[in-house]
């Protein structure tokens, strides 16, 4: 297994949540990255004969005996996000705008899974207008609050967001979100904010209405004790609850062909001889199996099989 450490990123929208996971104070942490492999930025290695490497320098050497050998890099990013602010209003590619703006084969398909609610209630998801007309007369006239729908989330809702949707998360929301493909995000509308230095963050406005499917709304759904089978993607919940009747299972084992990232959100967990902290990820080789005792909430991820 490997056991990867974690990466804190502030962002503008971000807060203080996810202090709590880290110990480290903060009140702009956006993103805490337990699982992020890229040019540039990736989680350091903490155990085994790869530790202090960066898992974006080890995956070209395993991805090949894992069925990964057709990714440049790992390819699910995972994080607990918290949105203090609402997020800006935007919209990621599919595969076909993603190789037509950025000549990349895959476009970025996301989900959520709600630790915490937002304070409306509701997230950004999907289009009011329902024609082409429609949709171009609002962006011209820069009327994206009205373009933009609602779906109703509250704590333990998971939401899978199609890419050509329009979304954001909003504020309050405290998520564990799981990525995959390509790291792309056209923003129609930003809320007017600006940086420490007085900046606007840069809009999208003509790829993001390239990238747009206006037919397109997310659902909400719930694991009911089975894993969710995305197109490229599957991810399950594990729970440690012990009653009178049915005692908690405390081993996992990856029984799949593939590497699994197994990612402790609440408890605790000892593996390979490391404290695990929580918002961390470890990547389980197939047939690994670890000890889940102390494990109150905790997420297992995977590439789907039929796609290796």
């Amino acid at each position: 297994m490997l056991i990867l450490k974690r990466i804190i990123h502030n962002t503008i929208w971000g807060g203080p949540k996810i202090s709590r996971y880290t110990g480290v104070e903060g009140d702009s942490i956006g993103h805490l990255y337990s699982l992020y492999c890229r040019e540039g930025i990736s989680n350091e290695i903490l155990n085994g004969p790869h530790q202090g490497k960066c898992l974006n320098e080890v995956f070209p050497l395993i991805k090949h005996d894992v069925g990964l050998a057709q990714y440049e890099y790992f390819p699910l990013t995972l994080a607990l996000t918290e949105a203090q602010h609402n997020l800006s209003i935007q919209v990621h590619p599919d595969d076909r705008a993603a190789n037509a703006l950025e000549s990349r084969a895959r476009g970025k398909r996301e989900s959520w899974y709600f630790i915490e609610a937002p304070l409306s209630g509701t997230i950004i998801n999907g289009c009011t207008c329902r024609t082409a007309d429609q949709m171009h007369e609002m962006i011209a006239q820069g009327a994206f609050m009205e373009m933009a729908d609602t779906l109703p989330v509250q704590v333990g809702d998971y939401v899978f967001v199609e890419p050509g949707t329009l979304h954001a998360i909003t504020a309050g929301s405290l998520v564990f979100e799981i990525e995959e493909g390509a790291d792309f995000t056209y923003r129609f509308y930003d809320y007017d904010r600006t940086d420490a230095q007085g900046n606007k963050r840069e809009l999208h406005l003509d790829k993001a209405t390239t990238a747009l499917n206006i037919q397109l709304k997310s659902a909400v759904r719930r694991y009911y004790d089975k894993p969710i089978q995305e197109k490229t993607y599957s991810t399950q919940l594990i729970t440690n609850t012990t009653t009178a009747d049915v005692p908690a299972v405390n081993i996992y084992t990856n029984e799949s062909r593939t590497l699994e990232c197994f990612t402790l959100v609440q408890g605790t967990l000892v593996a390979d001889g490391t404290s695990v902290a929580p918002g961390s990820t470890l990547l389980l080789w197939p047939g690994e199996s670890i000890d889940t005792h102390g494990v109150t909430l905790a997420f297992v991820s995977k590439t789907q099989e039929d796609n290796l």
